[in-house]
């Protein structure tokens, strides 16, 4: 079915006043409508004419009473059909297939309905993998798709997630399940979008606060009105007081603040990010700090070793000898370089027998690895935990990390029991583009800090190239976690990047957690936002679009209650206007009083339908200071909300005029 054809029944369901509940100022519209049509049925007992204008007007306003909620229900229908989309496109991801389960029985294919945490799957060439878990064994490259629409292969390592419905296109890896059926990944993804339609964000509450205020105030003053009329001896019209109070209240923003809320999660979307609420999104906008890792984010992240550095009296093979033992087990991305440059330079390290070696592994806390046997090792790792190994610097080779850091370049030093052996140096290259999304940062006066477990050498060298005034330089997970504490207690509002265990902390934290799906299964629980595409650096533009979604809520509110100022001027001289006193208020000078009542309700009613394209993509958003922001939003939405309703009604009313239509 038509997806409008869709959104017009749902529109049409939602008059239910159980549904409308939960938008008040909709809710009194509704009543207004059901008020106005029990004073037509019953107009001899409120003195009510129904003689030929008035009639028309009568029969007017009803519809326009029922348009407005129309298209205040269709705007969020419209919004919520995206979400719908998004949905069916999940679903259609979801596969029943079969997964070869490795235990103490052998080897069994068992359904992918079956399969439960802590099951080890084996997974080959060409085969899907059958739900979400973790690598434990191999490495290979993994076609994500169907997930992320991005055909370039991943390549993954032991300690990465895989999601289910991805294929892996090379070799044989071992996975460990991390999810039950009904908690994988896209059965998460599916929940958090279709919860997305109703939940309501801090913000939305408090601007639904203010608008029910607000719509109190002028259901008052509407009220006052009738006692005004009276004192002074005129019959007020019934009707006009209705359509007094609908243009009064900001129906404009009550009518669309819904479909906001469900566009924000949609745009997130877009950007193949799932937010896990509204909350974080909106959170995103109010953005004062961002924590950024170098690797991957402000540089490519594709770091290999580039040079080896023998140490005095060292020739360059023992060096290479020693890098490709301690780096043979080693799954990470850096350690494979390693071996790979190594096998070129002396392919004759192959008949090396490893099985003697027990691999010592790299942590973020100790920040380096190798191999031992018995008190022999061969270690490699950053300068500084080498040299805590060591007892004390090797001048010489503490020096050649000097150099290489000064460049850009991070070395990590190759010892063994029997001394520093020397250095390697590896190479990754800045983001062409990472210093405008930087500088566009701060012009909307967010602080960003780099966090990198390099060396104070390194991390200033990619700090100066990328424009950032702030490093945390010989990072381990608990800095990140003390530096968003740091932040949080200055009263400032963190986003931060991660995606390993020792992250969680941080990210659940930090007002934004951005977690990668290839990350470990801790950090994406830890996080509220998670990138199916795995690029760090998206939470720029998360941070961007969030900002756009606060500003575009916030100019939508202004041109309201701006708009209630002006028809405020065309109502109340149409209301009293047989008393010239008040002619001064009638600046247009309307002489048919219902006429120009029912232009006002007509402008009321379509310029709802009118905002819900700019409601659902955002008002155009340039970076800038809060200062700039507020002066645009005043000048264009502020003033410009007051003229448009003159200029608007005044049009619809001589049109009216010109075209004969006399109430």
């Amino acid at each position: 079915m038509n997806p409008y054809v869709i959104a017009t029944i749902n529109a049409l369901r939602q008059f239910d006043p159980r549904k409308l509940v939960r938008n008040p100022v909709m809710l009194i519209t509704e009543l207004a409508l059901i008020i106005s049509l029990y004073l037509l049925a019953f107009h001899s007992q409120y003195n009510l004419s129904l003689s030929g204008q008035y009639i028309n007007f009568y029969i007017s306003v009803i519809i326009l009473l029922f348009l407005t909620i129309f298209f205040s229900n269709l705007a969020e229908s419209l919004a919520e059909g995206k979400s719908r989309d998004i949905t069916a496109t999940l679903r259609k991801m979801k596969k029943d297939t079969l997964g070869r389960v490795i235990d103490q029985n052998g080897e069994r294919m068992v359904n992918s309905t079956d399969l439960r945490k802590g099951m080890i799957v084996e997974v080959r060439r060409d085969e899907m993998v059958p739900t979400d878990g973790e690598i434990v064994e191999g490495r290979g490259y993994f076609n994500e798709s169907s997930i992320t629409g991005e055909s370039k292969p991943v390549f993954k390592v032991q300690g990465d997630s895989v999601t289910g419905a991805t294929v892996l296109i090379d070799s044989t890896v071992k996975i460990r399940i991390t999810a039950d059926p009904g908690e994988t990944f896209l059965d998460k993804m599916i929940e958090l979008v279709e919860g997305s339609i109703r939940a309501k964000t801090p913000n939305e509450i408090a601007l639904s606060i203010l608008l029910s205020g607000l719509t109190l105030v002028f259901l008052i003053i509407t009220s006052s009105v009738f006692t005004l009329g009276s004192y002074l001896g005129a019959n007020v019209n019934l009707f006009i007081l209705v359509v007094l109070l609908i243009c009064l209240i900001p129906t404009t923003i009550g009518a669309l603040l819904p479909a906001l809320g469900v566009a924000a999660i949609n745009k997130v979307s877009q950007f193949n990010v799932i937010a896990k609420s509204g909350r974080a999104v909106e959170n995103a906008g109010d953005i004062d700090t961002i924590i950024l890792d170098k690797t991957g984010t402000i540089t490519i992240g594709d770091r290999e070793a580039n040079q080896v550095y023998p140490n005095r009296d060292i020739s360059e093979k023992d060096l290479f000898k020693a890098a490709y033992v301690s780096s043979y087990f080693d799954e990470t991305k850096e350690g494979i370089s390693v071996v790979k440059k190594a096998l070129e330079r002396f392919p004759e390290f192959k008949e090396i027998d490893m099985k003697q070696y027990e691999f010592v592994p790299f942590t973020p806390d100790t920040k380096y690895s190798g191999v031992k046997k018995g008190d022999a090792y061969i270690y490699k790792g950053s300068p500084k935990a080498i040299w805590e190994i060591v007892g004390s610097k090797d001048n010489y080779v503490d020096a050649l990390c000097a150099e290489i850091s000064s460049r850009g370049g991070t070395a990590m030093v190759v010892i063994s029991n029997e001394g520093v052996i020397g250095a390697i140096e590896f190479n990754d290259v800045l983001k062409p583009w990472i210093r405008e999304r930087i500088e566009a940062l701060k012009a909307m006066n967010i602080k960003p800090v780099m966090c990198t477990g390099d060396n104070e050498l390194t991390a200033q060298y990619i700090a100066r190239e990328a424009s950032i005034d702030e490093v945390v330089a010989n990072s381990k997970p608990k800095d990140k976690y003390n530096k968003v504490q740091e932040e949080k207690e200055k009263q400032r509002m963190v986003a931060m990047v991660g995606d390993g265990t020792n992250d969680a902390p941080a990210l659940a934290l930090a007002d934004v957690g951005f977690a990668m799906n290839s990350g470990t299964q801790a950090a994406k629980d830890a996080a509220n936002m998670i990138d199916l595409e795995n690029d760090p650096t998206k939470l720029m533009d998360v941070i961007f679009l969030g900002k756009q979604i606060l500003i575009t809520r916030g100019s939508l509110t202004t041109f309201s209650i701006a708009n209630d100022i002006s028809k405020y001027f065309v109502i109340i001289p149409a209301i009293f206007f047989m008393f010239p006193q008040l002619s001064f208020i009638n600046i247009l000078g309307f002489t048919d009083p219902l006429l120009a009542v029912t232009s006002a309700l007509i402008f009321n009613t379509f310029i709802i339908p009118l905002l819900i394209p700019l409601a659902i993509r955002g008002v155009k958003f340039k970076p800038s200071g809060i200062n700039d922001l507020l002066r645009r939003n005043i000048i264009v939405y502020g003033i410009g909300g007051v003229l448009l309703p003159f200029i608007a009604i005044g049009a619809i009313y001589y049109i009216m005029i010109g075209a004969g239509i006399l109430w």
